[in-house]
């Protein structure tokens, strides 16, 4: 089954899943993924071992028809999950971040449009439980979905594809070059990883939020702010970095809203996600991001975040003092 490549309009904040499930003893775990990151659903293949892959769930490497060599991972013995066979299983073949991987499932159902309205956060008690493997979930025909981070999963088995940046020594940077960027994204590994590393760096002061409702929350109060003491919006907020996939509002329907709103309109917008390819590039150009980047390299983000910065209406080398969340709460 290859992948069909429903198109969907960017910044309409709908996605498309692909459900999959994995049986266990008396149970049926469903499961879904973004189908933009699916290339295609096969069967089993034969594997050859991989001694620097020592993660129990890495059952080998298997070549792929565009001559690359795959790692096979099975899903059910990451999840710490004891997979039953009651037919013959399936793998869902993905690519993200330039990184193609095999999943072994129990068997794959269909492809599923929603509304990012409809799915919601996991709580700290499911993260917990999942390793922090799942993004969201969605009550879908009587059953619940469960919606795979899949950039997590893939950053445990090899910690060299996870985020990275290079973190200057203290002191490189002056302290009168402080920028604020508010951040979304529903991983809260990724939000505290982001954090850390960015204001790390010397030059800047992360606003975390956990998805893009809660961004445009905080950007509402910030339009207010700005109206209150006639002040561009980016004398408050340099730059927002946004992930796509997010419960309530994705990434391009918030930068759609940023770059539509008069006030607003100002602030640099950087996408920050696994699906930032070549072939979906083009969704982030048509919502107006004004730069585009694919996990993991925050570098390469921050380095370009600067530069839009400089570029910015209201060019922000001088000295700043950081806006806090709570300089937006309501009165």
């Amino acid at each position: 089954m290859a992948q069909t490549h429903i198109l969907l309009d960017a910044g309409t904040n709908e996605l498309e899943i692909v459900e999959f499930y994995l049986d266990e003893e008396g149970y049926r775990g469903h499961y879904g993924v973004n189908v933009a990151k699916v290339l295609e659903i096969i069967r089993p293949q034969p594997v050859t071992s991989m001694p620097q892959m020592r993660h129990p769930a890495v059952l080998g490497a298997f070549p792929h028809r565009d001559g690359r060599v795959v790692p096979m991972v099975d899903l059910a013995r990451y999840l710490g999950k004891s997979r039953v066979e009651t037919q013959e299983p399936k793998v869902i073949v993905t690519e993200f971040n330039n990184i193609v991987t095999g999943f072994q499932v129990s068997g794959v159902n269909r492809i599923h449009r929603l509304s990012w309205q409809d799915v919601e956060a996991p709580g700290q008690f499911l993260q917990h439980t999942s390793s922090n493997a799942i993004t969201g979930f969605v009550r879908l025909e009587g059953r619940v979905l469960f919606i795979l981070d899949m950039e997590a999963i893939i950053g445990e088995l090899d910690p060299s594809l996870s985020i990275r940046m290079v973190v200057l020594p203290d002191g490189t940077d002056s302290a009168d070059r402080l920028y604020t960027i508010l951040h979304a994204d529903d991983s809260g590994n990724v939000r505290k990883l982001v954090k850390s590393l960015l204001e790390n760096s010397g030059r800047f002061k992360v606003i975390s939020t956990s998805d893009g409702g809660a961004a445009w929350m905080t950007l509402s109060r910030l339009r207010d702010k700005c109206a209150e003491t006639e002040q561009p919006a980016t004398a408050f907020v340099n730059a927002v970095i946004s992930d796509i996939e997010m419960p309530k509002l994705d990434g391009l329907t918030l930068c759609r809203m940023v770059k539509e709103d008069p006030i607003l309109r100002g602030i640099p917008v950087a996408l920050f996600s696994s699906l930032v390819t070549d072939s979906l590039e083009h969704r982030g150009e048509s919502v107006g991001a004004d730069a585009q980047f694919a996990k993991p390299d925050l570098q390469t983000l921050s380095e370009r975040v600067l530069e839009l910065i400089a570029l910015s209406s209201n060019a922000l080398y001088k000295p700043k003092t950081p806006l806090h969340l709570s300089d937006l709460a309501h009165k």
